[in-house]
């Protein structure tokens, strides 16, 4: 459920899809697999961009980043070829190494051709720091929870503190997974954009709410003091069919939603952002010497900027209020935000 339908919280003007996710791009799918107990907060988190064989039949995609301080695989070739050929696997820091293996053994047991016939394959895992809440260190992420997450990829999917954003914090508080959509018209036809986000970043001073200060809204809350330091990856999807550059010009809008919630992408937290579009597949195997390939109309395209914007600013919105109030390594406890918000009503 949306946040404005939950909290009354509304962002932008643009209509949102039926669900308020990234899955109502048609096709696209998310998966977690969590992991909570005790000192272990953490887990892996899956998004399927389309149902089908996606090495043999992918995507165009960009990437940007943002704030480089990160360790995501798979941006170069991104960046350098335009195509997304594997599912975005997210996690936290120290896992990335065992969910790229587990990447890599997945797509070779759907792909024979792969590294035999054929090139090898380009591996997207993404990754913010959960360490505040979870043991990083014990290395608790294994290849099953990697299967566990791509076998329950979904359209409704769950978000705030499960998967990937288990153990993560964003302004302070509690954080993880959050999404949202926007329906757009062109030529008469229905399409969406949506946003994924995995949020661990900022500072809970700089918040800003649905356009209003957090320090409006509570202004006897207490939060710990820290650093902006944890990073934030965002993923955007959309059917129109969009070249890889005109993703790329999508993929830069997204800073516009981070700073609308109050983000300013300090010195230790990475941004990072991917793209990619359904309305066409590239094959793997060319049937020809010539790929035909399809664009929206530049003049068209700011409608997408502004989708952009307002998905990324409510899914990070959405990872705060979904997500409740957790206690993890050391006896830490971060608060969230709809806690907080009940608190202040009265209601708690």
């Amino acid at each position: 459920m949306g946040i404005e339908a939950s909290w009354g919280f509304a962002v932008g003007s643009l209509p949102h899809g039926p669900r308020n996710l990234i899955s109502d791009v048609p096709g696209v799918t998310v998966g977690h697999c969590t992991l909570a107990d005790g000192e272990v907060q953490t887990g892996v988190t899956a998004l399927l961009p389309h149902p089908g064989d996606l090495f043999h039949e992918k995507v165009p995609a960009a990437a940007h980043v943002i704030n480089g301080f990160g360790k995501t695989t798979g941006l170069v070739q991104i960046q350098e070829l335009g195509t997304l050929e594997t599912p975005i696997l997210f996690t936290n820091t120290l896992s990335v190494g065992t969910v790229y293996d587990a990447l890599v053994r997945h797509m070779l047991a759907l792909c024979p051709d792969i590294c035999e016939t054929t090139g090898s394959v380009n591996p997207v895992v993404c990754e913010c720091n959960d360490s505040g809440l979870d043991d990083i260190r014990g290395l608790h992420v294994t290849g099953e929870h990697v299967r566990a997450a791509l076998a329950d990829c979904r359209a409704g999917f769950a978000e705030g503190a499960v998967g990937a954003g288990r153990g993560m914090r964003c302004h302070g508080l509690k954080g993880g997974i959050g999404s949202a959509s926007r329906r757009l018209e062109l030529d008469g036809r229905a399409y969406h954009l949506g946003a994924l986000v995995l949020s661990n970043h900022a500072r809970f001073d700089d918040l800003i709410l649905a356009g209003v200060p957090i320090r409006e809204r509570l202004a006897a809350a207490s939060v710990p003091p820290h650093q902006d330091r944890g990073s934030i990856i965002t993923v955007l999807a959309t059917d129109a069919p969009l070249t890889c550059r005109q993703l790329g010009r999508v993929a830069r809008r997204a800073i516009v939603g981070l700073s609308r919630t109050g983000s300013y992408c300090g010195n230790g937290s990475g941004e990072i952002v991917i793209a990619f579009s359904t309305g066409y597949r590239i094959p793997h195997y060319p049937q020809g010497d010539v790929v035909a390939l399809q664009a929206i109309h530049e003049d068209r395209i700011d409608l997408f900027f502004r989708a952009a914007a307002e998905c990324v600013e409510e899914s990070v919105l959405s990872s705060l209020l979904h997500a409740e109030t957790v206690t993890g390594r050391g006896g830490r406890t971060v608060r969230s935000l709809a806690d907080l918000l009940r608190e202040a009503k009265g209601e708690c």
